[in-house]
């Protein structure tokens, strides 16, 4: 391998004919231009069946994540995260080309999807950095034993359907209540439009660095979602009275038993998640396309703003 060859990685949601078919554009494209196309070993068996895969290198075998110039994704929301998780470790940034439903996540939707490969391998895009999550589990006697991330949302659950959670939350080292719940919504900017708002939390602009902190179904008088500086420590407790178990989710992928005492630790994680940018569209627009929010009898802008 020389410095000048690029190398540009295809996530892809191989079980649709549809996202199937734009692979092999966009594998296509990639290699008209001159660059190496990647796949995980995670999809290749299913694209194989399906695409000709010659030339098309494999991400960990052929090619490590630092090599990567960057990723495009065809699929919605969850393909979009399992290509953070794909890349963490690289600075490659995501563009992501929605051919789910809502795809918040994604840049661009399907139609434009040429347009948007042409422009990737011209390097006309800019990279925005997200903040993302890193969260520690630790036993009852302080040790670390799980280490993980998330892009969205760190999630402590209730593991039995029967049973309530009974946790005690702090931020910053100092307790702010315990209560009994279904759980605890740790969410990113980014995560505000995913869980924490079908939770009840506040939509929170990306340009916004901030933590939100949502209880779910919380038996409290006090246990209304919470917004946090950035660089707060949030931590959840599951307190020894609990009657079961609880159970840590990060982005719905990654997840660890949280028994009786167990500890999860939320802080801002020190490597971003970089997304590539085609338009500079702002996110209240992005808000009223994705979730059809009606704006019927806007007269336009007031006061002379723009």
């Amino acid at each position: 391998m020389t410095p000048s060859e690029r190398r540009i990685l295809l996530v892809v949601h191989a079980r649709r004919d549809d996202t199937v078919e734009a692979a092999q554009r966009v594998l296509s494209a990639v290699r008209a231009a001159g660059a190496i196309p990647v796949v995980s070993a995670e999809d290749r068996p299913e694209l194989a069946e399906r695409l000709s895969l010659d030339g098309v290198e494999t991400l960990g075998i052929d090619v490590g994540v630092d090599d990567l110039e960057l990723a495009i994704v065809l699929g919605g929301d969850g393909t979009i995260l399992r290509a953070a998780e794909t890349v963490r470790g690289g600075r490659a940034p995501i563009l992501g080309i929605n051919m789910g439903h809502v795809g918040f996540l994604a840049e661009i939707e399907r139609d434009d999807m040429d347009d948007a490969v042409r422009r990737v391998i011209d390097r006309d895009y800019r990279v925005e950095e997200r903040l993302a999550l890193a969260v520690k589990v630790l036993d009852a006697d302080d040790r670390v034993i799980f280490e993980t991330w998330a892009l969205n949302e760190a999630t402590v659950e209730k593991a039995s359907r029967e049973r309530m959670l009974e946790v005690v939350m702090e931020v910053d080292g100092r307790p702010l209540s315990s209560f009994g719940c279904d759980g605890i919504v740790i969410s990113t900017p980014t995560g505000s439009t995913a869980y924490n708002f079908s939770a009840g939390g506040p939509v929170i602009w990306p340009t916004v660095e901030a933590i939100a902190v949502v209880p779910l179904s919380a038996h409290a008088l006090f246990a209304r979602p919470l917004v946090v500086s950035p660089d707060a420590t949030v931590a959840v407790e599951v307190l020894e009275r609990t009657s079961g178990s609880g159970i840590l989710w990060c982005d719905g992928r990654r997840s660890h038993e949280l028994p009786p005492g167990a500890r999860v630790v939320v802080r801002r994680s020190s490597r971003p998640v970089r997304l590539a940018r085609l338009h500079p569209a702002a996110f209240s627009e992005r808000l009223v396309r994705k979730f059809r929010l009606p704006v019927t009898g806007w007269r336009g802008a007031l006061g002379g703003m723009p």
